[in-house]
């Protein structure tokens, strides 16, 4: 089987080249792709460094759920590995303990939980697995999300939504020594809350949609 890696990417120049670089170690990945989702920074060229990476440049911001659809889009491969594009830490083990299961048929799909990184990223994935953004998956699952290209950051809460009504059983792999930069890191406490705050409100926004219709 056939794997791809699609990373959507959103001004992440300062992480992205090593996240991919990464990625580039692993012989199981056939293919790579960054969709630069309307970044505004040097995303772009930090990820053409690399020339055994793939770069869709989106001109306008679609969201985590757009952003995975466009590379959907753009490959055939038959199992998909899905990681953000900040992580810190990021090894070649963790990318094979994540796709291992997957390429055996152990699992359809493996959801990578972050362990001994940093407390606060630590914390945040023990509240909400379901809302890890480490994972792979067999394509199908993607592709049977109508609305992919709509959820933004309720992609994570799409696939648990899946799983739970087609009762299909999951993985959960602990990445030791993995985090990644939070929003409050990234632009200030004042706008990285404000980010953090649209982020859970496009979650919400997912699940509200989710809910049958009276």
């Amino acid at each position: 089987m056939r794997v791809v890696a699609i990373i959507p990417a959103y001004n992440e120049e300062k992480t992205i080249g090593a996240v991919v670089n990464t990625l580039t170690s692993v012989e199981m990945i056939d293919r790579i792709i960054v969709v630069n989702d309307g970044s505004e920074d040097s995303t772009a060229k930090e990820v053409l460094k690399n020339s055994r990476v793939d770069l869709i440049d989106l001109l306008e911001n679609r969201g985590k759920g757009g952003a995975v659809k466009a590379g959907l889009d753009h490959s055939s491969s038959e199992i998909v590995l899905i990681l953000d594009a900040d992580l810190i830490g990021l090894t070649r083990e963790h990318v094979e303990s994540l796709l291992e299961p997957v390429l055996n048929n152990q699992t359809p799909m493996t959801v990578g939980l972050f362990e001994k990184g940093r407390a606060a990223t630590d914390l945040a994935q023990k509240m909400a697995p379901f809302l890890s953004g480490q994972r792979a998956l067999q394509r199908e699952f993607l592709q049977n999300i109508s609305d992919l290209d709509l959820s933004r950051f309720g992609l994570e809460m799409a696939l648990y939504n899946y799983v739970e009504m087609n009762n299909i059983d999951y993985l959960e792999v602990y990445l030791h020594d993995l985090s990644h930069v939070m929003k409050e890191e990234k632009l200030g406490v004042g706008r990285g809350l404000l980010a953090r705050l649209k982020m859970y409100g496009e979650i919400l926004k997912y699940i509200f949609r989710l809910r049958p219709k009276p």
